[in-house]
């Protein structure tokens, strides 16, 4: 018997459509139709809703009290399924600055679970750092910050197994131009963040092969009308990404709206930066090496800085529809076909196609979550 999907709109990556189904074939997003075909067939009726390709979070530090730079499978594995209740079906587990020797343990950790994880898909590794510079240090640790090293990053891949798709680094460290283009020529996107560079040094980098701004306005030189900085650089560049953090903690929305009509909604990137207060209460915890408390939305350092977040990206859709920055279909391409192509992952996730895995969202047209489903079996309700 034939399985489809009914709702009254379905977020295709060209244009909304809708009411219709869609068929699931064996776990695979099958064709959309506006009626259903004749015969004795399986309907699973979303009525009032819509249907959107599951969330991809490229930039998150743990969840559900744990992280990433725990170095511990069993988390990863909690982390994973945790992040289904956000409507995140696809993420990259994001390291943060340390000693080389514990990047390269954690990078094969997180390649040794790849393929166990039961919830959201790891689709590959974002390491944030550890080539900064500590005027914008934010919650890394600037004992371990040197400049890009080839020998040393390719270590790192070589543990993770080939899954490092993505490194942040700062424009203005030294050896920066060779670094870029050798690693974006083998396939791996590199950020800039975590940095006081110029305009012309981050131009430099993206000449060089450099393509995403690592969560816009935060941890980097600021706008100014003498030296436009990074901001200046993000806002200006052509063919770039930004990642935002749109918890309203991060970014005042009209910052975001700003970024949204000068870079186009179709070059931003919706990422939470979440750490593994994600999820849990109040209180103390842990981000890398330094403690932080999380209260009143905000995970933040002894010194009252932003640490991450505990932001979920199922309310970052929702926050800029509300804040009247974006639409429906723009703040869903924005947390999925465009965080899949900015990290060259859009082969494997961020839009519903035929013959791919079958991991959506169903929302209610309030934007608020329904239920995530991988592989075309519900995993979550809420």
């Amino acid at each position: 018997m034939r399985k489809f999907l009914y709702a009254d709109k379905f977020f295709m990556n060209s244009a909304t459509r809708g009411p219709g189904y869609l068929e699931i074939v064996e776990g695979k997003f099958g064709a959309y139709t506006k009626e259903l075909p004749a015969g004795d067939h399986e309907v699973i009726d979303k009525s009032g809703s819509w249907i959107a390709p599951g969330l991809v979070d490229t930039h998150i530090h743990g969840y559900k009290n744990h992280d990433v730079m725990d170095n511990d499978a069993e988390g990863l594995k909690v982390m994973s399924d945790g992040l289904l209740e956000c409507g995140v079906t696809s993420y990259l587990p994001t390291t943060l600055t340390s000693s080389k020797e514990r990047l390269k343990d954690v990078a094969a950790t997180i390649a040794s679970v790849k393929d166990e994880v039961t919830g959201a898909k790891i689709q590959g590794i974002y390491f944030e750092g550890p080539f900064f510079t500590e005027e914008h240090k934010g919650a890394q640790n600037p004992i371990y910050f040197g400049d890009p090293d080839l020998d040393t990053f390719h270590e790192w891949q070589e543990a993770a197994q080939g899954l490092i798709k993505k490194i942040a680094l700062a424009p203005e460290r030294k050896g920066v131009k060779e670094f870029v283009s050798t690693v974006t020529k083998e396939g791996v996107v590199v950020s800039l963040g975590h940095s006081n560079a110029t305009l012309e040094e981050a131009e430099e980098a993206v000449e060089a092969g450099a393509s995403v701004f690592v969560h816009a306005y935060n941890g980097m030189r600021g706008l100014n009308h003498r030296e436009p900085g990074m901001v200046g650089a993000l806002l200006s560049l052509q063919h770039v990404f930004s990642e935002l953090i749109c918890d309203g903690h991060h970014v005042h929305p009209q910052a975001a709206e700003i970024l949204m009509e000068k870079a186009g909604h179709d070059h931003v990137a919706l990422i939470t930066d979440c750490m593994m207060a994600g999820g849990m209460p109040d209180g103390d915890y842990i981000l890398g090496e330094f403690p932080v408390v999380v209260k009143e939305g905000t995970a933040r350092l002894e010194s009252g800085n932003l640490a991450g977040s505990i932001l979920k990206l199922k309310d970052a859709i929702k926050n800029v529809v509300d804040w009247g920055i974006a639409t429906p279909e723009q703040a869903i391409m924005m947390a999925t076909w465009v965080p899949a192509v900015s990290c060259h992952m859009d082969d494997a996730c961020g839009l519903i196609k035929e013959g791919r895995d079958a991991d959506f969202i169903v929302l209610n047209p309030d934007m608020t979550l329904q239920a995530t489903y991988l592989d075309g079996a519900v995993r979550y309700e809420a």
